[in-house]
């Protein structure tokens, strides 16, 4: 079927398809800032609209909410008013669910853009039988172009996904201005660590509570903070049974209020996982002049500068993560480096304005129209973990 882009008129609008819940990580966190950033008192502009594929209940309810979606691809192609769909895609079922938004859009002549997350696809991808990795090509050949995050993904998508260079772009995701002031250094005697994620193995949680267990830190001035969902009882057993529960604090599922104030009040934001694109924790770490301890899995390594703008520990190495976090903490000049550069590549990079410009530029390429962002404004932050 020839692919139509329905140029832009009055009352125009594109979808921003993803999980429309907390369960859809940083997904729903940039779809969430897309929508919130957008002016809606433009008519020039088109409507940036959600379009949620999963919902926040099991398996199964999801399946109600996909077909939901699909409906309303349906209705908006009869009205002439969807321009355009943005599908952000993850791995698992994330993958099965969007292809099929893709291939329903392809059959009613809605464009697409399709936008990919995941870290985790190329190892979930070679593992699929033959004919579903045929599948999984043939729906990477059907959208106007797909968004990777960095150099891997670029590679993963081209070489083995079989999809033109020239239909592939590179575009890193940005984050809003902090909504809280950063305290001042000196303002409590406290030295506060923060993780900030789904609380699990790929994440190095047991690795981050064995470090804490290692000598070297001043516990009576430490103050660390786990944040995020997940197997929480477990890893307070864990802390319990290691003797480093009277100074972690498990702050469970946070909203971004909570997620604000905790990103202001830290010292070091650490994540020290095995397995990341480019996580959006660390993008807004760097917004609010927080240094990051981090493992330089993923994208990470091609956007941040171990000593420079970040300082990098090994996956699964409890001590070096240990050792990073004391550098970090003792030593006040290199914390202060860390932060300064870190906040000059966000201004330079990580702006959300900027983030939203390159993706208004591709819908409008695609689409014929596209949202037009907010300026000079503190977005109201809905994200969740």
């Amino acid at each position: 079927m020839e692919r139509v882009v329905l140029r832009k008129k009055t009352g125009n609008y594109i979808y921003i398809a993803c999980p429309w819940t907390p369960k859809g990580g940083g997904m729903f966190k940039v779809a969430d800032y897309l929508i919130q950033a957008q002016v809606h008192s433009d008519p020039d502009a088109a409507a940036l609209r959600p379009l949620d594929t999963r919902g926040g209940g099991n398996a199964l309810y999801s399946f109600w909410v996909l077909s939901t979606a699909l409906v309303k691809l349906v209705r908006g192609r009869l009205n002439g008013q969807l321009a355009g769909v943005h599908v952000n895609m993850a791995e698992r079922l994330s993958l099965f669910r969007k292809s099929t938004v893709v291939v329903i859009c392809r059959a009613l002549g809605i464009p697409v853009v399709l936008h990919l997350h995941a870290a985790q696809l190329p190892n979930f991808y070679r593992k699929l039988p033959g004919p579903l990795q045929g599948l999984t090509r043939w729906v990477f050949s059907l959208p106007e172009t797909c968004l990777v995050l960095g150099g891997e993904a670029h590679r993963f998508v081209t070489r083995e996904l079989r999809v033109p260079g020239n239909r592939v772009e590179i575009v890193i995701n940005g984050v809003p201005e902090p909504t809280h002031d950063r305290r001042n250094a000196g303002d409590s005697p406290l030295q506060r660590i923060l993780f900030l994620g789904n609380l699990s193995e790929r994440k190095g949680v047991s690795d981050l509570l064995q470090a804490l267990a290692l000598p070297g830190f001043d516990i009576d001035r430490l103050e660390v903070t786990i944040a995020g969902g997940g197997d929480i009882a477990a890893y307070q057993a864990t802390a319990l049974e290691l003797g480093i529960d009277g100074f972690i604090c498990f702050a469970g599922w946070s909203d971004q209020p909570q997620v604000s104030k905790l990103m202001a009040q830290t010292d070091v934001l650490v994540l020290p996982s095995y397995d990341e694109g480019l996580p959006l924790v660390i993008l807004e770490a760097l917004a609010n002049g927080v240094a990051v301890v981090c493992t330089p899995v993923g994208e990470i390594s091609a956007v941040l500068s171990d000593g420079v703008n970040a300082c990098f520990v090994q996956p699964g190495d409890a001590a070096g993560i240990a050792a990073g976090l004391q550098r970090v903490l003792n030593n006040p000049a290199f914390r202060q480096t860390l932060e300064k550069n870190g906040r000059r590549l966000y201004e330079e990079r990580f702006s959300f304005n900027q983030f939203f410009i390159r993706l208004a530029g591709i819908h409008q390429r695609h689409f014929g129209t596209a949202g037009h962002a907010l300026t000079d404004s503190t977005l109201t932050k809905k994200e969740t973990l």
